[in-house]
């Protein structure tokens, strides 16, 4: 299948907030409140310092999208991408659209010169680790372990 992958826009806006609360319910049984999401989405769609957002079309469809964001690592001296989420419509996984999203985004890392791609993904959550395992990512060096405060 041809996907075509592109970078979201704010009229992308409603189908990105129905893609994360479907992926945080799936993922990690949380529900996320709806107008927090949509904020923090617009939020990241206006300023591409604090996110970038793309989405895989099939048929002028909307089918997957990926958030990431950078860091810098002074570990390597260079700044890192990190997907901070990715989510494909339960009817079209098996069709290649994770990797295809995945693909893009290596090959944005080669081309602007990031120092790497990385994720957090929580130890138990196996659904996840299978995913990113069958992309060529594994999880021998980072575990995310997180403090929230209740502020």
């Amino acid at each position: 299948m041809d996907f075509n992958i592109r970078e979201a826009s704010v009229d992308d806006l409603e189908i990105l907030v129905d893609f994360q609360i479907k992926m945080a319910k799936e993922t990690e049984d949380m529900i996320l409140e709806k107008d927090i999401i949509t904020q923090g989405i617009l939020s990241g769609l206006k300023d591409k310092n604090k996110a970038e957002y793309f989405v895989a079309e099939y048929q002028n469809e909307i089918i997957g999208s990926l958030m990431i964001t950078k860091e810098w690592s002074d570990w390597r001296n260079m700044w890192v991408l990190w997907i901070q989420s990715v989510y494909v419509a339960e009817t079209h996984r098996q069709k290649g659209v994770y990797k295809a999203l995945y693909t893009h985004i290596i090959n944005m890392m080669d081309k602007k010169g990031y120092g790497g791609v990385r994720l957090y993904v929580d130890k138990t959550n196996t659904k996840a680790q299978q995913v990113y395992y069958k992309l060529g990512m594994n999880g021998e060096h980072y575990q995310l372990f997180e403090f929230m405060s209740n502020k």
